[in-house]
């Protein structure tokens, strides 16, 4: 199932031919290597592409997407929106991750943005989140560029990061 459409990037519901893809990404230490978790093996992998199969379990209208070009259907990443509780707010991150062979072609900024519009004009959400290593300077640049400002350092059980955020009123002005 299609979620959205970019430009360039279809971002659509995982299925579980899009393992093998998945796993070349996850096991990419370059890729991987502001996750606290580090790589991941292919089981690791086989069992985030079931729980992400229908967007999240607990949110469905949320998940993260498999990120393929819309001419050819080659995966690129995998994006998406994730529920988190933060300082005990609720929160939604959008997330992006994008395979190295195609960094520096702006995908990671196209496939946020879409998410961003996304997130804020179908789904009617008010505030949105980036959670990002402090060192991720890719990244921090992607969530600037969608309009995103740090906002805050924190930490939680997997390690330091710097909160990026936007909300709908920063969103109009």
């Amino acid at each position: 199932m299609i979620i959205l459409q970019t430009e360039r990037l279809i971002l659509r519901h995982f299925t579980t031919g899009d393992l093998e893809d998945l796993f070349a990404l996850y096991r990419d230490p370059q890729v991987r290597r502001y996750f606290p978790e580090g790589i991941l093996t292919y089981e690791e992998t086989r069992e985030e592409l079931e729980f992400f199969l229908h967007g999240h379990p607990e949110r469905p209208e949320l998940g993260l997407w498999a990120t393929v070009f819309r001419d050819t259907g080659r995966f690129v990443g995998r994006c998406g929106l994730l529920p988190w509780t933060i300082d005990g707010r609720p929160e939604v991150e959008i997330a992006y991750l994008i395979d190295k062979a195609y960094w520096g072609q702006g995908l990671g900024t196209e496939a946020a943005a879409g998410i961003r519009n996304y997130a804020l004009e179908s789904l009617g959400l008010g505030r949105l989140i980036c959670l990002i290593d402090e060192h991720n300077l890719a990244s921090k640049r992607v969530a600037e560029k969608i309009g995103m400002a740090f906002e805050k350092e924190g930490r939680d059980d997997m390690g330091p990061f710097h909160l990026y955020s936007l909300s709908r009123t920063q969103e109009s002005q």
